[in-house]
């Protein structure tokens, strides 16, 4: 099975470019951030004309999540509410369409966007850790129902210094500082997840996301902050986790890059015992 995740700074905008993508990588899961459109405007035809399911948490002109796959989806989740019912937190922070989750061959998939923060002293990083809190008690809450797990998405955080260009000039920073860190650190604790990227691919200078700002695509100066948790089960049968850094160099591109993961899933079950 392979799984995309990809933040594309406006679907309309860039409706050729994933569509391209689709028809190269032909993933089985393709999972989106930052669509920015309310869902009646969403342009699922194009993709149904695929042959691909869509289903969406959008919002006019910001945030918005959408899941596009080839395999049916089941129980589809908007927001937070599905593991935190009516709690008053969650249906705060799902006023931003940030999280939509559906199985998919019994794997819980989770596609996140995480708040940006924007700085260190703005509500806006308030609002993050604060978000981040939620999201913790959402996946603890999901742990319990024993689905394999795979939570990806625009994290918005530079989890270890080798995930910045230059680390000491923005460790402690927006999307490197410690509370953010910590949270995200408590998180994958909490939940048993693993950074599947890690386990291929240990060195730095291997980037997801390069400001529009000041060359830095062109200088190849990014920050990995979009991942893939995936938890113990499917580790296990992950075969390959790398960065499609090709689509940062369309015309009129998003500032991230595709994420995929190719993962050996249902796993076959040996039954003779020779292979046992």
């Amino acid at each position: 099975m392979l799984i995309a995740t990809w933040n594309v700074n406006s679907i309309r905008t860039r409706l050729s470019q994933v569509e391209d993508f689709l028809d190269e990588i032909q993933p089985d899961l393709l999972c989106l951030q930052e669509t920015k459109v309310e869902n009646k405007l969403f342009p699922k035809t194009a993709f149904e004309k695929k042959d691909y399911n869509v289903n969406i948490f959008g919002q006019k002109a910001y945030n918005g999540v959408a899941l596009i796959s080839r395999l049916p989806l089941e129980d589809v989740r908007e927001g937070m509410q599905g593991e935190l019912g009516e709690d008053s937190s969650s249906n705060y922070f799902d006023q931003q369409k940030r999280v939509i989750s559906a199985l998919i061959d019994g794997i819980r998939v989770i596609n996140l966007y995480v708040p940006n923060g924007a700085s260190l002293n703005s509500e806006k990083y308030t609002y993050k850790l604060k978000w981040l809190a939620s999201l913790k008690k959402y996946l603890k809450s999901q742990s319990k129902r024993e689905e394999p797990l795979c939570v990806l998405g625009d994290f918005n955080i530079a989890l270890e210094e080798k995930d910045i260009y230059k680390k000491d000039r923005f460790n402690n920073g927006i999307m490197a500082s410690k509370s953010e860190r910590e949270s995200l650190k408590s998180i994958l604790d909490e939940s048993q997840l693993e950074d599947v990227f890690r386990i291929f691919e240990q060195s730095s200078g291997h980037w997801s996301w390069w400001d529009y700002r000041s060359g830095s695509w062109q200088r190849d100066e990014g920050w990995r902050i979009d991942h893939i948790y995936l938890s113990t089960e499917l580790i296990a049968n992950s075969k390959s986790c790398l960065i499609y850094k090709k689509a940062r160099g369309n015309p009129q591109p998003s500032d991230h890059a595709p994420v995929l993961l190719d993962i050996n899933w249902p796993p076959l079950e040996l039954e003779d015992p020779y292979f046992l």
